[in-house]
């Protein structure tokens, strides 16, 4: 069957139709990753975005138990070459049928380096993916031009909270779109990790008495979560240690008085260079984000940079003046190939070991 991805500038690219026939209307963004299919499909910080991967063949090692959340949550997902053969020996299943069983609809043999170079040069863009051949485009486009994420976080975090039993540190974990590896990873340090859904307040956290609080990635544009900034400014007010990562580091700078701004396209695989300013070591780090906090509008009485993109300058990190605070806004918990920054889990213990 063949399908269309139809763009807000009036661009259309046909291909075939995989997964689902459903249309659907979403961001279109893409991701540089050339393995990790799984990982960037599961990933609760891809909720209302569909996802082009640049690299030409997808899916030659099937579905694995590499899932970083129960489901995927991409709106649709876009390939060069879908792998016809896959082979593994932990395989599940085919991507296809991944697609299919989840609802997500997807297209396969158009040209994605002409799309990433669109999203590029134009900057990420809404777009249709449809497998009905008679689209009326002068009707698509307005629609596409109103569509907007919306308070995605809502969506992804959990329902209740639930305890990773361990020994060690209590962490109080806030689920803004966490990816397993996060928890995973303070657990096999020996934490015990209480995952607390978005909303939370920061009285019943605070509560608890926990050793360190944790602040998870998530989607979506931060400004929306106007009610969760709220409480985590409660939480910077305490003399708990704070760790946060990607939409949680975000939404810490909000909520001290810093800004945030949508980049042009984003940084989204498993090859961005950041750099240290402590140390000015270089690190490569996975990363998916479409915001970025403004370092021009940093108070530098809060916060200071800590890393920096190598790429374009743009802010990775901050550390929080007198405070047992740092934020990233890569990856550590990733393991894209190379785990440099994992790292920061253990700076978060010592943090905690020291409170």
């Amino acid at each position: 069957m063949k399908a269309h991805l139809i763009l807000e500038d009036g661009n259309v690219f046909t291909g075939t139709s995989i997964g689902s026939a459903r249309e659907v209307i979403s961001e279109i963004v893409f991701n540089t990753s050339m393995t990790g299919y799984l990982e960037v499909l599961t990933d609760p910080s891809y909720a209302g975005q569909a996802v082009v991967m640049t690299y030409p063949l997808i899916g030659n090692y099937g579905i694995t138990p590499d899932m970083e959340s129960k489901r995927p949550w991409p709106d649709g997902y876009i390939v060069r070459e879908l792998s016809r053969m896959p082979s593994n020996f932990r395989m599940e299943g085919t991507i296809q049928e991944f697609l299919t069983r989840h609802d997500i609809p997807g297209i396969a043999g158009i040209d994605t380096r002409a799309l990433t170079k669109i999203l590029r040069e134009k900057g990420t863009m809404n777009g249709m993916i449809t497998t009905n051949d008679d689209y009326n485009i002068e009707e698509i486009i307005p629609k596409l031009k109103a569509y907007t994420t919306g308070n995605v976080v809502d969506k992804v975090t959990c329902e209740e909270k639930y305890v990773l039993e361990g020994n060690g540190k209590r962490v109080a974990l806030l689920d803004l779109g966490a990816k397993n590896n996060i928890a995973q990873s303070l657990n096999k340090r020996g934490c015990e990790v209480t995952i607390y859904p978005a909303h939370t307040t920061a009285e019943e956290i605070l509560a608890t008495n926990p050793d360190g609080i944790m602040l998870s990635n998530g989607p979506g544009d931060p400004k929306e979560c106007k009610e969760i900034i709220a409480e985590i400014k409660k939480l910077y007010d305490s003399d708990t240690p704070i760790f946060a990562i990607c939409l949680g580091h975000q939404l810490m700078a909000l909520a001290t008085g810093a800004d945030t701004h949508k980049m042009k396209y984003g940084h989204r695989g498993g090859n961005h260079p950041v750099k240290d300013l402590k140390t000015n070591r270089v690190y490569i780090s996975s990363q998916n984000h479409g915001y970025v906090v403004d370092t021009d509008k940093l108070d530098p009485n809060v916060a200071k940079p800590a890393f920096i993109n190598v790429n374009d300058g743009t802010n990775e990190g901050l550390e929080y003046v007198g405070k047992n605070i740092f934020t990233v806004q890569f990856h550590p918990e990733a393991c894209p190939g190379p785990q440099d920054s994992a790292y920061l889990f253990d700076r978060f213990m010592e943090m905690m070991s020291e409170k």
